[in-house]
C-alpha cells in the first residue's frame, strides 16, 4: 500500500522559512516521481516542485524559483521541500503526490502542472503572516 505522510507545516511570518517533509512507503521509491501542490483558500490546486527520483531531475513553479528547493534522501524515501522567503501568498495546504514516472508516459513538467498523480498525502497547513 502506498502511503505518503506530510510534516514540516505550521504558522510563520513573511521572511521566514519553512521545511516540509514527504515520508513515503509501499513503493520502490526511485520508480516514482514525487511533486509537491498546495492549495490556497477559494483557489485551485496547484504544482509548487516536483522531482524525478531515478535522476533527481527538478521543476519548480515560476513563482516559488529561487526560494523553494525540493531534494530526497533515497535512503529514507523521504523528499524534503525547503521553503525561503515564504509570503503570504504561500499560505495554504501542501499535499506531496507520487506516481511512477514512465519514459512514454508524460514528462515531470506536465505531471506538475496537470496534477497527474494517483497517490496522495494528507496534507499539511502552511500559514504565513505578513
Amino acid at each position: 500500500e502506498v502511503q505518503l505522510v506530510e510534516s514540516g507545516g505550521g504558522l510563520v511570518q513573511a521572511g521566514g522559512s519553512l521545511r516540509l517533509s514527504c515520508k513515503t512507503s509501499g513503493f520502490s521509491f526511485e520508480d516514482y516521481a514525487i511533486g509537491w501542490f498546495r492549495q490556497a483558500p477559494g483557489k485551485e490546486r496547484e504544482g509548487v516542485s516536483g522531482i524525478r527520483l531515478s535522476d533527481g531531475r527538478t521543476w519548480y513553479a515560476d513563482d516559488v524559483k529561487g526560494r523553494f528547493t525540493i531534494s530526497s534522501d533515497n535512503a529514507e524515501n523521504t523528499v524534503y521541500l525547503q521553503m525561503n522567503s515564504l509570503e503570504p501568498d504561500d499560505t495554504g495546504i501542501y499535499y506531496c503526490a507520487a506516481d511512477v514516472f514512465d519514459n512514454q508516459g508524460p514528462i515531470l513538467d506536465t505531471m506538475l502542472l496537470l496534477g497527474l498523480f494517483d497517490y496522495w498525502g494528507q496534507g499539511t497547513q502552511i500559514t504565513v503572516s505578513s
